[in-house]
């Protein structure tokens, strides 16, 4: 008997091959799938911005590393004893408003040159709900040449600043569209795999949430029915579709746990990259493995002969493929 609608994800016209740059942007899921591809030796940029959810400052993000925009202290604002950002999450917030600006700063910059030359730009989209700037008291600052009063994070600012709404189709297909043409003149060649996160965003409402992704969804195919070099990667219908069960869900039955990932990135690797990849990627994990191996007996024959042996592959993977980078690997076998 099935107990389930599993469905197959059909492969990408043009897929991803091992030596290409991948940028991620967008929703926590993304980070995710960053990962899986991190541990597999792909070069990639992952949220530069930190985690973002709605499609305004996502798309706001990727035109400013186009534009590799500088933020200076005007930007900033200080809140609970840290300086912030509206347009980047709180992981880069602190006390110290010079170390905040420069990581800014430094990641814009490093955002923008890997950019210019990626193969691929991965957003996901987590809500279409967005929070817009309606404070008038002045007593947070808000700079007043943003493009957009919709923030990226409210950083803890209490809810009776902002007015939450959410953004409409004509609205976000207008940022999606202005974003996907001046990246076609900045990185001529670069290819755009969208994607809606599974994470359900249930503090909206069950209801809320739903019109939410169905705002999402439409855009999207909109999107990948106009452009060329424009895909979509269905995550959000395989956690909600085919694995549908609050098994695969973490404690909270909001994320999806281990298991749906994996089966995501299964389904991703089968879709998405070329399977000339497959079998350095298997080579790669088998090294993951034995890295993260922590030996009963150290000093033994036997462990000493599992460390060479693992040098020994590293140097035969990095010889063929001069642009994989196990320095940290190398470090501990030959440490060891």
């Amino acid at each position: 008997m099935d107990f389930r609608l599993e469905f197959d994800v059909k492969p990408f016209v043009s897929r991803i091959q091992h030596n290409q740059k991948i940028m991620l942007t967008g929703s926590c899921f993304t980070e995710h799938i960053a990962k899986y591809l991190f541990d597999a030796r792909f070069n990639i940029l992952s949220n530069p911005n930190g985690i973002l959810f709605n499609p305004s400052s996502i798309t706001s993000s990727v035109i400013s590393y186009i534009e590799k925009q500088t933020y200076t202290e005007a930007a900033l604002f200080y809140f609970n004893e840290s300086w912030h950002s509206w347009d980047y999450h709180s992981r880069f917030s602190g006390p110290d408003k010079e170390k905040v600006l420069e990581a800014i700063n430094n990641s814009q910059a490093g955002a923008h040159e890997f950019l210019k030359t990626a193969d691929w730009l991965i957003i996901t989209l987590g809500s279409a709900f967005g929070y817009e700037w309606t404070d008038k008291t002045g007593e947070l600052h808000y700079p007043a040449n943003r493009n957009s009063n919709i923030v990226a994070n409210c950083h803890k600012v209490p809810t009776d600043k902002f007015k939450k709404r959410l953004l409409s189709v004509e609205e976000i297909l207008a940022g999606l569209d202005e974003m996907i043409y001046r990246l076609s003149f900045f990185n001529p060649g670069i290819k755009i795999i969208f994607t809606i996160s599974p994470v359900r965003h249930i503090r909206d409402g069950f209801v809320e949430n739903n019109k939410s992704k169905a705002v999402l969804i439409q855009c999207v195919h909109q999107l990948v029915e106009k452009f060329d070099r424009l895909f979509y990667f269905p995550a959000y219908e395989l956690v909600l579709d085919d694995l549908r069960d609050y098994r695969f869900f973490a404690e909270d039955m909001v994320h999806p746990n281990y298991f749906a990932t994996q089966y995501v990135w299964e389904k991703f690797t089968a879709a998405c990259i070329d399977p000339s990849a497959y079998t350095l990627m298997k080579e790669i994990q088998k090294i993951n493995i034995a890295f993260r191996h922590r030996p009963f007996n150290p000093g033994s024959a036997a462990h000493k002969q599992f460390l060479q042996s693992n040098l020994n592959k590293i140097q035969s993977l990095t010889q063929a493929y001069p642009y994989l980078d196990f320095a940290e690997e190398v470090k501990y076998f030959e440490g060891k």
